[in-house]
């Protein structure tokens, strides 16, 4: 049975099963993800919902993504790794993207940021902090109207 796992590059990464994520992660330089992009990630990060992870709230914006989601736990107590999960949509993501692009490198910055949300007043704190990403960024004046959020209860 595969229990608490540590690893660390820039950032320290913690996976214990069970356990629900608030994740980030960057696009690379300063470029701006386009609107059609921004559905092509959203819908990427969605592919694996109840597949390999359970995607509670997404949020993909002109630079980065915000996500609340949480690892499926296997037969035998161990949960698919969060890495290999966020690596898969990177991948695609930025294939598809590059190809569109017509260019080639990176997409994403190496690392993520990821967070074990500890309690259910964390978890709203950060859920309120993904879906209004938008309306602060002046992006949307309702979180409901900015077209690259999902929220499932």
């Amino acid at each position: 049975m595969n229990s608490f796992q540590a690893t660390k590059r820039n950032l320290p990464h913690w996976q214990e099963p069970g356990s629900v994520y608030f994740l980030a992660w960057r696009i690379k330089g300063e470029g701006i993800l386009s609107p059609e992009e921004r559905k092509i990630i959203l819908e990427t990060i969605l592919y694996w919902d109840n597949v390999k992870w359970t995607v509670h709230a997404v949020v993909v914006m002109p630079n980065h993504v915000h996500a609340i989601a949480q690892p499926l736990t296997l037969p035998d107590g161990s949960a698919i790794n969060l890495s290999e999960i966020i690596r898969s949509v990177k991948t695609f993501s930025a294939r598809t993207i590059n190809a569109q692009r017509g260019v080639q490198g990176a997409l994403w910055q190496d690392e993520r940021y990821d967070r074990i949300i500890r309690d259910e007043k964390e978890l709203l704190q950060k859920w309120q902090y993904l879906r209004n990403n938008p309306v602060e960024r002046g992006l949307a004046q309702h979180p409901e109207d900015y077209l690259w959020l999902c929220e499932k209860s």
